[in-house]
C-alpha cells in the first residue's frame, strides 16, 4: 500500500522541537551557537557524518526555521535563525505557568470530512 503524505502540522513549534530531536541536528544547533557562521563543509568534521547526510539534516533545520544560510560562491555559511532563542525561551515560559502562545484547541490536526464519511454507518435504535 502507497504512503499518503502526512496533513501539515498545525503547531510550528512542533516542527522546531522535531528538528532539533536529532542528535546530528542538534549537534549542527551546538555548533551555530558557538560561532556567528559555519560553513557547510565544516559539519562533516564536528558531525562525523558525510556531506549528503549534513545537507539532509541542514535542509531539515532551515524548513523549521532553525538555521538560515548565505552562498558565497560555491559555499554556503549558516547561522541560527534570529529569533530561534526566544522561541525556546517563550516555550519554556509557556511551560512553567507563563501565558499560553498558541491555544491548545488549535493544535488538533483537522478531520477530513471524506474519513468521517467512509466508516460503517450506524444501526438505528
Amino acid at each position: 500500500m502507497a504512503r499518503t503524505k502526512k496533513s501539515p502540522l498545525v503547531d510550528p513549534e512542533v516542527r522546531l522541537f522535531q528538528a532539533l530531536a536529532d542528535p546530528t541536528r542538534l549537534a549542527i544547533v551546538r555548533e551555530l551557537s558557538g560561532a556567528s557562521e559555519v560553513c557547510a563543509c565544516d559539519f562533516t568534521s564536528c558531525c562525523d557524518v558525510r556531506q549528503p547526510t549534513v545537507s539532509h539534516h541542514l535542509k531539515v533545520l532551515r524548513e523549521a526555521g532553525v538555521i538560515e544560510g548565505e552562498r558565497r560562491g560555491s559555499w554556503v555559511f549558516y547561522r541560527l535563525a534570529p529569533g530561534v532563542g526566544e522561541r525556546l525561551r517563550a516555550f519554556a515560559a509557556e511551560l512553567s505557568g507563563g501565558t499560553r502562545l498558541i491555544p491548545v484547541a488549535s493544535l488538533v490536526r483537522p478531520s477530513s470530512a471524506s474519513a468521517t464519511s467512509a466508516g460503517p454507518a450506524r444501526p438505528q435504535a
